[in-house]
């Protein structure tokens, strides 16, 4: 699943980040570290709870999103406090990476560009990338309440199948 394979990247960037260029013992790398984490883990949970509960999944898919924009905030506020420019919509730097996180998903390629990167370039690579896992989670909980409108829930699948069953 492409929201997950982006925050599969989310979270390495994230781990490699707070541990290279935070303070050991701040409070934002544990803060950071989860945020990410719980973007990630909650995807697969999400999934796996889709074949009993529609509702689960899409609850976690938010709950996902929810983390995913708590931690573009720490990334957004990482940059103001250290006076350290965002790149803007439109701007070279913005652009190009914007072109690498459509075309490549994979964390080996995107944390060899952080082993060379300073922290002001980590965190702007990660807002985009953010950004973008951001909507493709939004397209994916567009997709299950469509999906849930139309077909029901497990329970709802259920007592269909029941009452084909008995011929009603």
């Amino acid at each position: 699943m492409l929201s997950y394979q982006k925050t599969e990247v989310i979270y390495e960037m994230t781990y490699y980040f707070c541990h290279n260029f935070l303070q050991k013992g701040d409070r934002t790398v544990d803060q950071m570290v989860q945020a990410a984490r719980s973007g990630k883990q909650n995807i697969i949970e999400g999934c796996a709870a889709s074949a009993t509960s529609a509702k689960t999944e899409i609850k976690l898919v938010n709950v996902a999103k929810a983390s995913l924009q708590e931690l573009l905030e720490d990334y957004t506020d990482y940059l103001r406090t250290h006076g350290c420019r965002q790149w803007e919509e439109g701007s070279a730097e913005y652009d190009a990476m914007r072109r690498l996180g459509k075309e490549h998903n994979d964390a080996p390629f995107f944390m060899n560009l952080c082993h060379t990167r300073p922290a002001e370039t980590i965190a702007n690579m990660a807002i985009i990338l953010i950004n973008q896992a951001d909507y493709l989670l939004f397209k994916q909980l567009d997709r299950l309440e469509r999906d849930f409108i139309a077909q029901g829930g497990f329970s709802e699948k259920m007592n269909r199948l029941r009452r084909e069953q008995r011929g009603y």
